[in-house]
């Protein structure tokens, strides 16, 4: 049987951080990482803007050299999956048949795409691998135009590359303007514009409810022919493996202390896969941002070592859609009501913030050309105060 004292499954930003962070932290034992990616860890956010636009190679996007994990004495063993995880006896069978050993084991699985729920789904194009980006970039050199259903952060981003690229882009949802239930309705306006500035067609209120290879067809009956079709339509964690462990989760999410210790002694989680708790918030928080993965896989690796440290960051995270870069740090579970003020003669020349509030108090903050409002906005959010007059 082989042993190691740190068995990290994944190889996303919480993975890597937390091997890091292990090291950083005096961990001497040996590590692990498990991945059923057969790629060494990566940047995902460029995959939907300068890896999707063409401007970037996979050397690029590469999180690390080789050489990088060599110096750190860090193993990375792609194209593999842990199968099953014995959280008493402490081992993980592998696909390839063998059983490992553990002191400790760190879940940081994240997520994958959830496929769209139509007829004809398995048509779409996904967007969250590498190799699904490659596959993308491929199928845009040779397309024309192409639909993108779904216009959350990635659909948006991935839709304004597809344009820049000179494919003639449609995004389709539900909102009236993107992401106006997330961020409000003057939020959504300002995306929308992005979008049209950018060259992308919002077709907003519609549902998709059929797709064919060329086609999409939408609920008012109205079809869509086109070269290329891109779901992104949400994700789905990679909480199997946790669940037949035993560990205990909060809708398909590990539930994980502010240390990331699991309802298991010798496991932690970290990242996409992980609803953990935040003492500066009070309550549990599920992120699905780069930086608090790896925010979190630097307090797993910490914990791992041996040395005490907490999660208690507001989350928070930037997309660019087109040339228009967004920040925006909150709770994300939630407000009463979202006020926007405009700076610097507004947009597109100046910028804008959307103080979110819930019960008089700041819960979030979404900023364009503004980083002092940014910086604002986390320390008003982690401090439960109001937002400015």
């Amino acid at each position: 049987m082989d042993s190691t004292d740190l068995l990290i499954i994944g190889s996303g930003p919480g993975a890597v951080s937390a091997a890091e962070s292990y090291r950083d932290n005096g961990g001497g034992g040996r590590v692990l990482l498990v991945t059923t990616d057969p790629d060494l860890p990566y940047f995902r956010p460029p995959l939907s803007k300068d890896y999707l636009q063409g401007e970037s190679s996979a050397d690029d996007v590469a999180l690390h050299p080789q050489d990088w994990y060599t110096e750190r004495n860090l193993e990375v063993l792609t194209g593999t999956s842990v199968t099953e995880l014995d959280t008493t006896a402490k081992t993980a069978k592998l696909s390839t048949g063998e059983t490992v050993d553990f002191a400790t084991a760190i879940i940081a699985t994240g997520a994958r795409p959830a496929p769209i729920p139509v007829p004809g789904g398995e048509h779409a194009l996904l967007l969250r691998s590498f190799t699904d980006a490659t596959s993308l970039r491929d199928a845009a050199a040779k397309a024309d135009s192409a639909v993108v259903i779904g216009a959350g952060f990635i659909g948006c981003e991935a839709a304004a590359s597809l344009a820049a690229r000179g494919v003639n882009t449609t995004l389709v949802a539900p909102d009236d303007v993107p992401q106006g239930s997330r961020l409000g309705p003057d939020a959504g306006v300002r995306i929308r514009a992005m979008l049209d500035g950018s060259g992308v067609r919002y077709v907003g209120g519609a549902g998709v409810t059929d797709i064919e290879p060329g086609t999409v067809t939408l609920d008012d009956g109205v079809r869509i022919d086109t070269d290329l079709i891109l779901a992104a339509t949400g994700i789905e964690q990679n909480s199997g493996l946790a669940e037949s462990a035993g560990l205990d989760l909060d809708e398909g999410r590990i539930v994980v202390d502010e240390h990331m210790h699991t309802s298991a002694d010798s496991v932690l989680a970290a990242g996409d896969v992980a609803s953990a708790h935040n003492p500066t918030a009070g309550r549990h928080i599920a992120t699905e941002h780069w930086q608090d993965a790896v925010d979190q896989g630097e307090v797993a690796g910490a914990t791992a070592a041996g040395v005490e440290k907490s999660w208690d960051a507001v989350p928070g995270f930037w997309t660019t859609i087109g040339d228009h870069t967004l920040k925006y740090a909150a709770w994300g579970d939630g407000f009463d009501t979202a006020h926007l003020v405009e700076r610097g003669g507004g947009f597109p020349d100046g910028g804008f913030t959307v103080w979110y509030q819930r019960d008089g108090v700041t819960v979030g903050g979404l900023t364009y050309n503004n980083d002092d409002d940014y910086d604002l906005a986390e320390k008003l959010v982690a401090g439960r105060k109001s937002p400015p007059a």
